[in-house]
């Protein structure tokens, strides 16, 4: 059952992917690259991230989307939590320097303060450079965890409510990619 879901959802993903305005990071080479992303303007309450780099409301941001699709199809039958975790931080790590080539060279990279992304994975995002920020608004915060519902009954995470704290935000300010990604 859970197979044919995913041939659906992939076939859905397309016109996901139309209606969201998300723009692929090709990275001109033959490794996938897990990320898709847009410009955002920033909605929340302002955020100081440990570099001193302050987010506030309307900042333009660049808001990162796992590519699930895809990822649910190369997790296939991984049964490990910890195995499913330890590839999508290493697939996330391997498309980071994407973003920074992405940013650099797009045309508003002077106004791009960092990324963002919504994420209820937040163990581990630490070492790849990323601040975990609670979402402060519980509509938002609960509207979130149904959207990501979906997704975590496929891939096989536990969902229990009394176990899950739901989503957070993960920032990462430009300079901070750009000194850990950047390709020499």
């Amino acid at each position: 059952m859970k197979s044919y879901i995913i041939v659906a959802w992939n076939m859905i993903d397309p016109i996901y992917y139309h209606l969201s305005n998300l723009t692929y990071i090709y990275n001109g080479k033959a490794e996938k690259n897990f990320l898709r992303v847009k410009l955002t303007r920033y909605k929340g309450r302002n955020v100081v991230l440990s570099d001193g780099t302050l987010i506030n409301k309307n900042d333009t941001l660049v808001k990162i989307h796992l590519h699930n699709a895809v990822l649910l199809k190369e997790l296939g039958q991984t049964k490990s939590d910890f195995s499913r975790g330890r590839f999508i931080f290493h697939a996330v790590r391997k498309s980071l320097p994407d973003l920074v080539t992405y940013i650099q060279k797009h045309h508003q990279a002077d106004q791009i303060k960092g990324i963002i992304g919504i994420t209820s994975l937040d163990k581990g995002v630490n070492r790849l450079g990323f601040e975990v920020v609670p979402i402060a608004n519980p509509f938002y915060k609960w509207f979130k965890w149904a959207s990501f519902l979906p997704i975590s009954i496929l891939s096989g995470t536990d969902v229990s409510i009394k176990k899950h704290t739901g989503p957070s935000y993960l920032f990462m300010s430009k300079d901070c990619l750009i000194s850990r990604y950047k390709v020499q």
